[in-house]
């Protein structure tokens, strides 16, 4: 049994697919129509639903690994004029000396052979990135840089630091996630679709300043809402766990979300909650939550937030598996201190004071959500969450049964037409 998953402009193309490969190899086919988050990542909680014991992916893909299921991605084979592609670096790099790193969206891989080809007798500092469909074993040695399913060699003498990027494929969330991760190196695009290639205008110190922004928004929340926007990548466990944890050290209350793919409408549901951090792959965790009630960050700008150990190096990190234990961007939370010595930090949004080290929850004292309060003839005892507060601030909550208190009453015809203009009330008179 085996789950074809295709994004929404193949999926026309599904069935036949699927008659020809159980055809071919006797395989009971399943369709996945939909997919739960993002179409880039394998949606393994549809496959599991089917009973599937692997997944063929079918398109576009972050390649973020899996660890439940063996997956075949195919990205297929989107059409790519080399000889223009090779003329657009040329007019973009006129100094055949450059330091200049080729990506390729996935979809155009199939054509990387035959540019580099034409590319490497040209320039002999270039270097073209490849695919990787599963994380090879072993660290990567000096040099090699392995990231977002990429891999390739670094030979300059700084780094990263001193090369360029060039990337094959369409503006997208791809070339966003590497501009702001690798930041540091100026970056140019061809568009196949349009045959042109640009130095990206794009301002990354304007997109960061944005996503810094919301850091400070993140340390004046008091309630956060986790957002789960993955069930299918290695390591999404962890990370919520150190979320948690971390939110619980910061002393703010969390609530875990599971709402599929987010969108204002249903992030609106959960007023209470003061900002929302996406649990996702590389590529759907940057969310623009320009048009969202509350904003949305990512697990790396929430641990800049609330792990005083963190500091803004410059590196901006997608992947949140870069902050689970045994990454080398991963940082140890420091020991709680109490909180009568704790110093304080003023907000640069709201101009209040804040807490800026992790305090100890045993000896801090308990904030006024979680006081206990007598409800009720029972005088009992009840601690009150951060929702019911909320709920109780509100002047309307909603109806009230009233059972017991209104007469009964046989039921009777009331209004017809509509809003507009109903058919017992009367009209005016010109």
């Amino acid at each position: 049994q085996v789950a074809l998953q295709c994004p929404d402009e193949l999926l026309a193309d599904a069935a036949a697919v699927a008659a020809r490969m159980e055809a071919a190899t006797g395989a009971e086919m399943y369709v996945l129509g939909d997919t739960t988050y993002g179409s880039c990542c394998v949606d393994e909680v549809a496959a599991e639903h089917a009973g599937a014991e692997a997944v063929l992916h079918y398109g576009p893909a972050c390649l973020s690994p899996c660890g439940k299921l063996p997956v075949l991605h195919i990205f297929g084979q989107q059409p790519l004029d080399i000889e223009r592609c090779a003329e657009a670096f040329r007019e973009l790099y006129p100094d055949r000396q450059s330091r200049v790193v080729v990506l390729n969206d996935v979809v155009y891989a199939h054509a990387m052979g035959e540019l580099e080809q034409l590319l490497c007798s040209e320039y002999p500092n270039i270097v073209f990135s490849r695919v990787m469909c599963e994380d090879p074993p072993g660290p990567a040695p000096p040099g090699e840089v392995r990231q977002f399913g990429r891999q390739f060699l670094v030979k300059a003498p700084g780094g990263l630091q001193d090369c360029a990027m060039f990337y094959v494929g369409a503006e997208g969330l791809a070339l966003t996630s590497f501009m702001l991760t690798w930041n540091c190196c100026p970056f140019s695009s061809f568009d196949p679709a349009t045959g042109c290639g640009r130095h990206e205008t794009l301002n990354v110190n304007r997109a960061l300043m944005r996503r810094l922004y919301l850091v400070e928004r993140a340390r004046d929340a008091r309630v956060v809402g986790i957002l789960v926007g993955t069930l299918g990548v290695v390591g999404y466990l962890a990370v919520l766990q150190h979320l948690r944890e971390l939110l619980r050290r910061a002393g703010k209350r969390s609530y875990m979300l599971a709402v599929g793919k987010p969108n204002p409408a249903k992030l609106a549901n959960f007023l209470e909650v003061d900002i929302f951090v996406l649990v996702a792959c590389a590529h759907n965790s940057l969310l623009d939550s320009s048009d969202f009630y509350r904003p949305v960050v990512t697990p790396y700008e929430l641990e800049l937030a609330c792990n005083p150990a963190r500091e803004w190096t410059g590196n901006y990190l997608t992947d949140f598996r870069d902050l689970l234990p045994g990454a080398c961007t991963h940082i140890e939370l420091p020991p709680a201190i109490p909180a009568a010595e704790a110093v304080p930090d003023i907000s640069l949004i709201t101009g209040e004071l804040r807490a800026t080290q992790l305090c100890d929850p045993l000896t801090s004292q308990l904030p006024p959500s979680t006081a206990l309060a007598c409800r009720d003839q029972t005088r009992a005892l009840v601690e009150i969450s951060p929702a019911a507060s909320f709920l109780e601030s509100r002047s309307w909550r909603g109806l009230e049964q009233q059972l017991g208190q209104t007469p009964v009453s046989k039921a009777v015809q009331g209004r017809r037409g509509i809003a507009i203009a109903y058919e017992d009330e009367g009209r005016e008179q010109p």
